[in-house]
């Protein structure tokens, strides 16, 4: 996984009026567990909201009374109206203890049923995985270049090292779907075939 940085503030209240204050001054309240104890402290709203909202997924390094510790997001709170983030819960990591993250779902190549008018799907942007966080890849990468119009791609047709995908084998995670361009162009060539059909009798 990618690595980011992030600096943090201890807590002294955890009340409700407390979150409140923090979140007006544009801090996001947040607790830090796994390491044996619960760190609560709060971060920039525009630090975290940087890394929350991009594709990637990171190991966070949160500076957090002059120590650095390694995290992974584990759950984010979102204000239902106007989206911001208004708490945050980040696992630490533990040597040798597996941690569960979503990585970012990519394709590569070019599916043949794209360039025949049909539309790729991707049903999911992240997959849940666990597995060692310095052994974790950065994303998941699935090859679409031998998919055609109704082809499909499952969890077990991905290869993930170092790490348990965390969805049934049968999940379905990218398809070419028929369009109706897609159609009325077999619509039009089924017709010129029994159009020439026609001809061809007649004559």
């Amino acid at each position: 996984m990618k690595i980011a940085s992030l600096s943090g503030s201890p807590r002294e209240s955890v009340g409700k009026k407390d979150a409140t204050q923090l979140r007006n001054s544009y801090r996001v309240p947040g607790v830090m567990y796994g390491g044996g104890s619960q760190e609560h402290f709060s971060v920039s709203e525009l630090e975290i909201t940087k890394l929350i909202v991009n594709p990637d997924v990171f190991q966070i390094q949160l500076e957090l009374n002059g120590k650095t510790h390694d995290c992974v997001v584990q759950d984010v709170q979102f204000h239902p109206v106007t989206d911001r983030i208004v708490h945050l819960d980040l696992l630490q990591i533990v040597d040798g203890k597996p941690v569960r993250v979503e990585l970012p779902l990519r394709t590569t190549g070019t599916a043949p049923g794209v360039i025949n008018g049909g539309r790729l799907q991707m049903l999911f942007r992240r997959v849940a995985v666990r597995g060692i966080a310095s052994a974790l890849p950065e994303e998941i990468v699935i090859d679409v270049s031998e998919l055609n119009i109704g082809d499909s791609a499952r969890v077990r047709d991905i290869d993930v090292p170092n790490c348990e995908v965390l969805l049934n084998e049968a999940t379905l995670l990218v398809a070419v779907k028929r369009t109706r361009a897609a159609m009325s162009a077999d619509s039009l060539t089924e017709d010129d075939s029994e159009d020439s059909a026609s001809a061809e009798s007649a004559n």
